[in-house]
């Protein structure tokens, strides 16, 4: 178990707890998809830059994707989750869950329900 930090985001400079929380909890961020390095972003960001990041890159990719490409996608190969993210996975429309393309994505396949933002 690493020990909580408080470090600075190297977005905003907002202050943050960064590290494991908890035996068998891991941080924060490992709730996101692991789709860029560190390296990329600077340093530690923020909960609210490294959701946004994320949602860029997320964005960035699933432009690329069409109907033919969709079943051969990196996103289904990522570790699977049980957490979905708001503005990642879903966004909320009068009280509905919408899915986005990123969530259909890592399921991997059409489901054949007529879903909005199918990339399938």
């Amino acid at each position: 178990m690493n020990a909580i930090k408080v470090k600075q985001c190297s977005n905003c400079g907002t202050h943050f707890n960064c590290g494991d929380s908890a035996p068998k909890k891991k941080c924060w961020c490992n709730d996101f998809p692991p789709i860029f390095n560190l390296s990329e972003g600077g340093d530690c960001l923020c909960p609210a830059c490294f959701k946004n990041s994320c949602s860029i890159k997320i964005e960035e990719y699933v432009a690329t994707i069409t109907p033919e490409t969709a079943l051969d996608n990196k996103a289904k190969d990522l570790p699977k989750t049980t957490n979905l993210i708001e503005g990642i996975d879903y966004y909320l429309e009068n009280g509905n869950y919408v899915f986005k393309a990123w969530f259909h994505l890592k399921r991997g396949n059409c489901c054949g329900n007529g879903c909005r933002h199918c990339p399938y």
